[in-house]
């Protein structure tokens, strides 16, 4: 069986690409559209992984410089699907806690990840980004910057995933074991849970109030994704290389803008842009996680996701204290 995965490695690369371009791309067919609603970011992650496990590495430049731009692009694209006026609102009143939970974030992972656990530099700060602001996203924004390699970036989104579809299932559970108010529950969620996605998602189960809160409030803290890179290409400056300005996230920047002001007569347009970003985020998925090799996981270990997890625990506790004082 291994030698027929290794023969065939590069048709089977060459296969899943194609098969997930349409399943994603019949989003746009009514007809279709049903095949598009298994290609999710943590499928296409996990279809990566596997075929780097079973198959090993093809294309491997291809795959480093297609999924390095792609997640640009999708980046950028995002922007599309924000409006700064809402966000910027949105998060006034909880502006002091915002900044406090996304520095406290940042600084407790890297504590736990490189003191405690001596996790890799650059895993350990995907990882810390990815659960301070919004999952996925972070680590794609952040990850470029830091310049990290693929295997860094497969094994912090991979964790991040996970945790991130525990929480859809035991977040609304939680709350109503909790007694947690619709207003509770929906900030709460927003804080403690990586990805908007299952955060929309928990506060949709949860009630009407409270996705509503998730949501805007998530939207919110995903604007940190701006001040994060920027603050990360100069705290990453020490090897000795020049500064690299974080360019895609100052297009990010300008996608905002022209959505907010621009596109505010046609929100349909930015939508679509929004939508079809996330399309191909996610396809990124598959190429990041194609990078990994059994090697790198044997080099990595459980400590990574140690990290994870303790760090996970933490934001979540702290969060609902803070909300039920």
């Amino acid at each position: 069986m291994t030698n027929f995965f290794s023969r065939y490695s590069r048709q089977i690369y060459v296969t899943i690409l194609v098969v997930s371009a349409l399943c994603l791309l019949s989003a746009y067919v009514p007809s279709l559209s049903c095949l598009s609603a298994w290609c999710t970011p943590p499928v296409m992650l996990f279809l990566g992984l596997a075929y780097a496990l079973l198959c090993g590495q093809a294309y491997p430049t291809f795959n480093r410089k297609v999924s390095k731009s792609l997640l640009q692009y999708s980046v950028v694209g995002l922007g599309f699907g924000m409006n700064l006026h809402e966000s910027l609102a949105s998060g006034r009143d909880g502006m002091l806690f915002t900044i406090v939970s996304v520095v406290g974030t940042m600084l407790i992972g890297m504590w736990i990840g490189r003191r405690l656990l001596k996790v890799d530099r650059d895993t350990a700060y995907l990882i810390s980004s990815g659960t301070a602001i919004c999952g996925g996203s972070a680590i794609a924004a952040v990850g470029p910057v830091i310049k990290a390699k693929p295997s860094s970036m497969s094994v912090a989104l991979a964790i991040v995933f996970v945790l991130n579809a525990i929480a859809l299932f035991i977040f609304p559970v939680l709350g109503q074991w909790l007694g947690l108010t619709q207003q509770e529950f929906g900030t709460w969620a927003a804080i403690a849970i990586h990805d908007t996605s299952s955060v929309v998602g928990a506060g949709a189960a949860y009630g009407e109030e409270a996705l509503q809160v998730a949501t805007t409030i998530k939207l919110t803290r995903a604007l940190w994704i701006i001040p994060l890179a920027l603050v990360t290409s100069f705290i990453f400056k020490s090897d000795g290389r020049k500064i690299t300005i974080p360019w895609f996230i100052l297009y990010f920047i300008v996608a905002i803008v022209l959505n907010t002001y621009v596109l505010d007569g046609i929100p349909a347009l930015g939508e679509a842009v929004s939508a079809f970003a996330r399309k191909c985020l996610t396809l990124t998925m598959f190429f990041i996680g194609a990078s990994l090799s059994t090697d790198v996981l044997r080099a990595v270990g459980v400590k990574p996701l140690i990290q994870g997890i303790l760090l996970w625990m933490v934001i979540s506790v702290a969060s609902l204290l803070y909300i039920l004082w």
